[in-house]
């Protein structure tokens, strides 16, 4: 545990509130603080999962939120039937393997289908869709008007749908 770790370090500056916010839903101190160390494990293997995680506070207390909401379902759920859910029934948080090999094999085609693009297409693509740009400042940058700048985006688009087509044939 060292103190360069940045979710180590997040999840510390912000686990007094989070215990607090997850109790006012589970209304149970130990459960709360059970939540929030969960949700640190949660969050700390998505950080760790080379995600790009935009709000990582936010992330934080949606993962809170959820397990606390999921904690007063099992515990609603073993009060009324005076059991316990069996673990087959407890739904899995994250995607299955079939569902991370074909999402990879998505990722991959993209790829693929980028680096087929003229590189001002290429360029507009990702500046637009995966910088968050403007297409005036796509335009600006390739020194074409908007309608050109919004016209490559399109072919962008379009060619790496019909790759992504071409994916499940």
């Amino acid at each position: 545990m060292s103190s360069a770790d940045p979710t180590l370090a997040l999840y510390l500056e912000h686990r007094g509130s989070l215990v607090a916010y997850a109790n006012g839903i589970v209304r149970d101190r130990a459960g709360a603080e059970d939540v929030v160390q969960e949700a640190y494990l949660r969050f700390s293997s998505a950080s760790s999962d080379e995600r790009l995680i935009t709000s990582p506070v936010s992330y934080l207390y949606r993962i809170v939120r959820n397990l606390a909401l999921d904690w007063v379902h099992r515990t609603s759920d073993v009060a009324s039937t005076g059991q316990a859910p069996a673990l087959e029934q407890v739904a899995q948080d994250g995607p299955t393997a079939e569902d991370v090999l074909h999402y990879r094999d998505e990722l991959r085609i993209l790829t693929d289908a980028l680096a087929e693009l003229p590189e001002r297409t290429r360029i507009a693509f990702t500046m637009y869709r995966l910088q968050g740009c403007t297409l005036q400042q796509v335009g600006d940058r390739l020194g074409v008007s908007v309608v050109r700048a919004h016209q490559l985006v399109k072919d962008a688009i379009l060619h790496a749908a019909r790759r992504l087509d071409g994916m499940d044939g």
